[in-house]
């Protein structure tokens, strides 16, 4: 039935770009997409360009510094940065990542067919107006939605000189909130349409996030209302493609000047957790230079050794994800003394050393040993599927 709805979607919106569609990769990977390029036509900028291929002005313009985004000579060669490795979230739901001003929408497995991800770029809060960060919902579908606009932002338009604002914009092509909203649980901010599509890929908004009109159109039936939505801001995201090891970096946002979120550290962490310590250093000076180009698309660091635990399936608790081997291992040493099984891992998607009890062969089995595992550690476990946000290997201290 999805799979109709979705092919009919693609029909109704002929020469328009829709969103490019995956399967998720299996344990051994944490990317999506590859690598495309295109030509300047006549008349081209590369803002049609982006559009064409659904990608964000930030993402075509950072691939393509040498090239002016407005008057690209024809004939010239565009890098189109269409792979991506993804977030180091939760693989459900809606996951938006700010510094990459992409969602991904994690489409649940059907009978016939794993789990599909679905990507599209995104217009996001401007200084001054960020989007919060943190997990939320979708709390109202709404079509042709009316805008009503709060006094903050009239207030605000007005002291920049640039008149009044109605109370209340009716739908249609003045609306900026398009034909399509998705509303999220702090009813003041909305997933939903534009009628200034050439904003996608800045920070332009007043906090909510904008996307191509033919990309809500796409998304909004796929959408139920009460999805998770996880709105996370990692510019720097590493991943693994079977045993080759990739990072990406995007430009920090900025806030008064300040960098609001900076997960570097984060990630380069995560590159010595799979990496053995004669290489540990190298590869780390090497995707520091790297993150600092901020070019936005995933770069080759290093064939790593294939270290995945299969024997780690089926559903496990997790205790706590620490920076520190030492500390993982203090935790993990405290709850094996009650013959519990405990797993002390990192993920390649965070590098963190992940503690878990398990795994267990189904979920079931999981919970009923959640209050047990409470009450050892004074608190109540995440349950998780073993397999869950990327390639575990050794933790190394």
């Amino acid at each position: 039935m999805r799979v109709a709805l979705i092919a009919a979607l693609m029909l109704c919106l002929p020469g328009a770009a829709v969103a490019a569609k995956f399967l998720l990769p299996g344990p051994e990977g944490d990317m999506i997409g590859e690598m495309r390029s295109a030509t300047v036509a006549e008349g081209q900028t590369l803002l049609d360009i982006a559009r064409n291929n659904d990608l964000g002005y930030q993402e075509i313009v950072r691939a393509n510094p040498d090239l002016d985004p407005w008057l690209p000579p024809v004939g010239a060669k565009v890098v189109l940065p269409t792979r991506y490795i993804l977030p180091s979230a939760t693989r459900t739901g809606i996951v938006v990542n700010l510094a990459e001003m992409r969602l991904y929408y994690f489409l649940p497995a059907s009978d016939s067919a794993g789990i599909h991800v679905f990507t599209y770029p995104l217009g996001i809060g401007q200084e001054g107006w960020s989007t919060p960060t943190g997990p939320s919902s979708i709390t109202e579908k709404i079509k042709d939605p009316a805008w009503t606009v709060p006094e903050s932002i009239r207030a605000a338009h007005s002291a920049e000189g640039r008149g009044d604002l109605p109370t209340v914009v009716p739908p249609g092509p003045d609306n900026p909130l398009g034909q399509y909203a998705l509303r999220l649980e702090n009813s003041r901010y909305l997933i939903h349409g534009t009628n200034k599509p050439y904003g996608v890929g800045r920070r332009i908004s007043h906090g909510c996030i904008r996307m191509y009109p033919e990309d809500i159109e796409e998304l909004f039936p796929l959408v139920p209302v009460g999805t998770r939505v996880m709105i996370i801001d990692q510019p720097y995201k590493v991943g693994r493609d079977s045993d080759a090891l990739y990072i990406e970096a995007h430009v920090p946002i900025v806030e008064n000047q300040q960098v609001q979120h900076d997960n570097l550290p984060q990630a380069l962490a995560a590159v010595a957790a799979v990496t053995g310590a004669e290489k540990r250093q190298e590869l780390r000076d090497r995707a520091a230079v790297i993150a600092e180009q901020h070019a936005g698309v995933p770069t080759y660091l290093a064939k790593i050794p294939h270290v995945v635990d299969e024997d780690l399936q089926g559903w496990v608790l997790q205790l706590g994800a620490f920076a520190r081997v030492e500390n993982a291992t203090l935790l993990a040493e405290r709850v094996k003394s009650h013959s519990l099984p405990v797993t002390v891992v990192a993920r390649v998607s965070d590098g963190y050393c992940h503690v878990l009890v398990g795994p267990y062969a189904d979920q079931g089995m999981a919970q009923n040993m959640r209050g047990k595992v409470a009450d050892l550690v004074g608190y109540e476990p995440s349950l998780l599927r073993a397999s869950l946000n990327g390639v575990l290997s050794n933790c190394i201290p």
